[in-house]
């Protein structure tokens, strides 16, 4: 067992890096084992298997583009989706006593 007094902030942090290396590594290898076995099962009665990595996303996933719906008619190159906080040029023309549906693309 590691006896942690006395050691240094930075002895503690390599000590930390070191043992989350370690338990990422074992994790990775164990779970290469258990593909090669489901794969390996599945093919002992003829049937193919694809693994797909539920934890990996990619930003696309996660933030999906949305399209502008208003445009700014004083400035084409400012746009608002409509969600969340209206913008501040959005507001000002609302302010005016115009309506939003003026400003739709």
């Amino acid at each position: 067992m590691l006896e942690f007094d006395g050691k240094s902030e930075g002895e503690l942090l390599d000590i930390i890096n070191s043992a989350k290396s370690q338990l990422s590594a074992r994790i990775s290898e164990k779970r290469e084992q258990v593909i090669a076995q489901i794969k390996e099962l599945a093919a002992s009665i003829n049937v193919s298997v694809e693994i797909i990595d539920a934890t990996v996303k990619t930003k696309a996933s996660r933030n999906p583009q949305v399209a502008p719906k208003y445009r700014n008619p004083a400035n084409a190159t400012q746009t608002w989706t409509g969600r969340g906080v209206a913008p501040k040029w959005m507001k000002e023309l609302l302010g005016a006593g115009r309506s939003k549906e003026e400003f739709l693309i």
